[in-house]
């Protein structure tokens, strides 16, 4: 397994992309860094860290073989795979903010960002960016923030940490691989954060209103049942889940 180990980047997910558009890159390849100027999260949203404190890393995955119709599913497989490396190092309270935020007791740990790579109309690779908080302490101005150390008071091996996520990930994309979406789905449902409790969302003008989240289907869409009894489906972009 290659792992590129960097002290600053722009961004893991960037530098991956651009190394990915100049060589053929091996499965797995890794991309680490101490630092990121330009971390990215989703929908343009920035991720901060302290220097060397915490995991920031992508991963190069050829999906060329999948023939996935539902490009979702790597998320699901990303988020099972920090869910199960967390839970081998006692973090409990685990819970998906939906699409693939990590939260433990409410607050989030981690952060995923999936960008596919087509090619001649197919998913030709994905590039996975983990930005997972786990040495750092102090969250400014972000008070729904903690980390592996905040949680458990022990001090991680980020390599460590790494490693685990990596053979985790190896095991769920066997799943995907054997199209065992069900598997895969369930998995995710029962992690669904605020799963069947009212909750509140705001839409992409800006109207808050509440519902109940049910499911998410294979495309990725929140299920959410609304006050007139009637299910709605919602994409990531038009509305946003409120704590």
């Amino acid at each position: 397994m290659r792992i590129i180990k960097l002290n600053a980047i722009d961004s893991t997910n960037s530098f991956m992309r651009r190394l990915s558009s100049e060589e053929n890159l091996e499965d797995y390849t890794i991309v680490m860094a101490k630092h990121q100027t330009q971390g990215r999260g989703q929908m343009g949203t920035v991720w901060s860290s302290e220097n060397s404190k915490n995991l920031m890393f992508s991963v190069f995955k050829d999906t060329s073989k999948f023939n996935l119709e539902y490009p979702f599913l790597i998320s699901m497989v990303t988020s099972l795979a920090i869910l199960r490396t967390l839970q081998s190092f006692s973090i409990t309270k685990l819970s998906i903010k939906w699409p693939n935020d990590i939260l433990s007791e409410d607050k989030k740990i981690c952060g995923i960002l999936i960008e596919n790579v087509i090619k001649q109309n197919s998913l030709s690779n994905t590039i996975i960016g983990i930005g997972l908080n786990v040495n750092q302490t102090e969250f400014n101005n972000l008070p729904k923030a903690s980390s592996l150390k905040l949680i458990t008071g022990n001090v991680f091996d980020l390599e460590e940490v790494l490693f685990e996520t990596i053979k985790n990930l190896k095991h769920y994309f066997k799943i995907l691989k054997r199209t065992d979406y069900d598997t895969l789905k369930a998995g995710y449902e029962t992690y669904l954060f605020r799963k069947d409790k009212p909750s509140t969302f705001k839409d992409s003008e800006g109207l808050v209103f509440s519902g109940y989240i049910k499911n998410v289907t294979l495309f990725g869409n929140l299920q959410v049942l609304l006050e007139d009894d009637i299910v709605r489906e919602f994409d990531l972009k038009d509305i946003t889940l409120m704590y």
